[in-house]
Formats: structure tokens, sequence, C-alpha cells
């Protein structure tokens, strides 16, 4: 691990992708959401003492995958940064009748993009969503497009953070009360898991067990899930249905490599 970090010298980051790595709903200092990608971003600033260290997130919630290779990936050729993180796919996973085998031909047509600007390229696989309700049924086509993200790393020497195997997830602590984006621990979590896939010794298990949990009965959980489905599923489907995003009218957080 240390001889490999001394030949990472990364000084510079950008992070691309949707509400994920947006970081829906970590709550920064700033009054913004942080992230998992501003977690990693701050993990490496720590790893150059006395020097500046450069981060940029330009990822949007709601992005499908031609919209970041549309506004973020072009971004990237002026930043030139030293690492870049792309982790999308997934709002299109989300969509009825879309075509994992063709999202990944898009995403590797991205990949090829960003090695011509970026010193190192990370990805994200897709969560396992068989504990996910609603989205429980799309686990074979999120399986699919995550075997493509291996290949698609094998042939073009990137890192995954393979979200996939984070067995950590999978406790509902993990995840914000809409459960579809991550609660403050839960992106810690990636953020650990990202750094390791980088090959940085880190301070911390992104699958360090979890303080006992709190019993809840049948009736509690009947009563948690008709809260969520009112406040967050219903709505949720509304914006499909009218063909909105929670992206519409919002811009990247910090769209230029500043320092960190």
């Amino acid at each position: 691990m240390a001889d490999y970090q001394e030949t990472l010298d990364l000084s510079s980051y950008a992070a691309l992708g949707d509400s994920f790595t947006e970081g829906l709903n970590d709550p920064g200092p700033d009054g913004q959401f942080a992230g998992w990608a501003d977690r990693l971003a701050g993990m490496l600033a720590e790893r150059r003492p006395g020097a500046d260290f450069r981060y940029a997130n330009l990822a949007v919630r709601g992005r499908l995958l031609d919209q970041i290779v549309a506004e973020q990936v072009p971004k990237v050729r002026q930043l030139q940064p030293d690492l870049v993180t792309l982790c999308a796919g997934g709002n299109d996973i989300l969509r009825p009748g879309s075509d994992p085998d063709v999202i990944a031909e898009h995403f590797e047509s991205a990949v090829l993009q960003l090695r011509e600007s970026a010193g190192k390229v990370l990805i994200c696989t897709g969560f396992d969503t068989r504990n996910v309700p609603v989205l429980r049924h799309l686990r074979g086509k999120v399986a699919t497009y995550n075997s493509h993200l291996w290949a698609i790393a094998d042939r073009n020497g990137l890192a995954v953070a393979d979200l996939w195997s984070l067995r950590a997830v999978h406790d509902r602590r993990a995840w914000s009360d809409d459960r579809l984006h991550l609660s403050p621990e839960g992106h810690q979590r990636v953020a650990l898991l990202a750094a390791r896939a980088l090959g940085l010794a880190v301070d911390g298990d992104p699958e360090a067990a979890w303080p006992p949990a709190p019993v809840t009965t049948a009736a509690d959980q009947r009563r948690e899930n008709l809260q969520w489905a009112r406040t967050y599923l219903l709505p949720w489907v509304g914006r499909r249905l009218r063909g909105e995003s929670s992206g519409d009218h919002i811009e990247a957080k910090r769209p230029e490599l500043l320092p960190l």
C-alpha cells in the first residue's frame, strides 16, 4: 500500500455523476451537501501536507448518463485533473425499458474520453438492491450492468469501488429517510471503500460492524413504510410520470478545481 501511494501523487480530483456523487443526503458545513466524494477529497488532501490539493465536484442530482457525458465530461478536458471518479448509469437503469448493455456502451465511451484528460479514473459499481423497496425487482439489471463495468475497468485500467459487495450498506442506517440516498455514515463507508480502491491506507473500515440496532415491531415497520411511501415514493413516481427531474435548475456545487 505504502509503495503504491508514493507513485499515486494526486494533487487534483474531479468527481462526476448524479445525486450519489453530489452527496445527497449528507449535510456539509457550508450548507451544501457533502457526500462520499467530498470525504474522499479530504482524505486525499490530508496526504499532501503543506501542498495545495484542488477539488471539483461536477455531479448534479437526477442526471442521466448521456447528460453527464454532455455536460460534465467536456469540463474534465479543461480541468485536466490527476483523478476523476465517474459513477453514473443508475438513473438510466431505473427507467422502464432501459437496456444495461446499451448504457454500458455509452459508459465506456465516456471512460475513453476521460482517460485522455485524467491521470487516473475510478468508477463505481451499482448497489445490490435486494433489500430496497420498489427497486429490488431491478436487481438483475443492476447485476448485468455491473458485469459490464468490471469488463470496462479491466480493458481500460480503471480502479473500481465495488458497491455491490459492500455489505455495510445492507444496514438500514446506511440510508437516509428517503431510502434512495445514503446517510452521512453511509457516505463515509463509501469514501473509505473508494480510498481503498485507489490503494490508500485509511483509518477506518468500510465494513466495520454497526452498533446494535433498536428493536422495532412489525407494526412500527408498517407505519414507517406507509410514511415513507407518502413522503418519498409517491412524489418520486409523480416526477417520473411528469418527465421531471430533481436536478432541474440545479447546477454543480463545485464546478472548478479549487483548493481544499
